[in-house]
């Protein structure tokens, strides 16, 4: 009979600590736990956070700038000359292709849109920016919403409200020793209890030393269930 390999090793020869008990405790109840190189040093956080004050200062420049009448594609240029004046690279940027430094997504669009010149944004448009920076070799990946000319009609407003809501509650539901499941299904209840669904073909993910990284953070589901949280994991949660 094959064995089933563990996930969680010890580093060799030092004395467990606190935190490889409990995740071994958790692994032997049958939970999914992470694999060591999941967990970011003190060194790769700290170089996480200077890539994060860069993606944020990229979406206040953007914040600034935006108006009825703009187009699109001058979102990309404020990204794509805020990373160079910054020494930051776009992630998105030739990234499988995608010829942009930033997404766009307009009104439906749930994400992944591509900035262009005919894309001209008109009052009560609601736009989610979505950046990705690179500083050091370190990621971090934000968005935001905006609504264009500061009003929109009540249904998309509500729309606006109940998803930053959701992105709240998936934070403070993601805690040391919770579980990937309890961020889904905190998201999934509010947003059901508002009249939503969430889309359940795209997810937030895990972020730092790569674009993409495990684990995959779907924001719908039970508690207890995926992959345990665990002290020094980057993630986003993308609602």
């Amino acid at each position: 009979m094959q064995l089933k390999k563990k996930r969680w090793h010890c580093l060799p020869g030092q004395e467990p600590t606190e935190m490889d008990l409990k995740i071994m405790a958790f692994e032997k109840q049958g939970k999914l736990v992470p694999t060591r190189d999941m967990i970011k040093t003190p060194e790769q956080i700290e170089g996480i956070r200077k890539s994060g004050v860069v993606n944020t200062g990229c979406l206040d420049a953007v914040a600034e700038a935006i108006h009825v009448g703009m187009n699109t594609q001058e979102i990309d240029d404020i990204c794509m000359q805020y990373c160079k004046d910054h020494n930051a690279i776009p992630a998105c940027l030739n990234y499988e292709g995608y010829p942009k430094s930033v997404c766009t997504s307009i009104n439906e669009v749930v994400c992944h849109g591509i900035p262009k010149k005919e894309d001209i944004l008109q009052e009560g448009d609601i736009i989610n920016v979505d950046m990705t920076t690179i500083v050091d070799g370190y990621f971090a990946d934000a968005s935001r919403m905006f609504i264009v000319g500061g009003k929109t009609t009540p249904e998309k407003e509500r729309l606006v409200r109940v998803a930053k809501e959701c992105l709240e509650i998936g934070a403070e539901a993601a805690k040391p020793y919770s579980f990937v499941g309890d961020i889904g299904h905190a998201i999934q209840k509010h947003a059901e209890k508002n009249g939503y669904g969430v889309v359940r073909d795209l997810c937030g993910h895990g972020v730092g030393i790569e674009f993409h990284e495990q684990p995959d953070v779907v924001h719908y589901g039970h508690k207890g269930t995926g992959m345990l949280l665990v002290p020094g994991m980057v993630f986003t949660i993308e609602p």
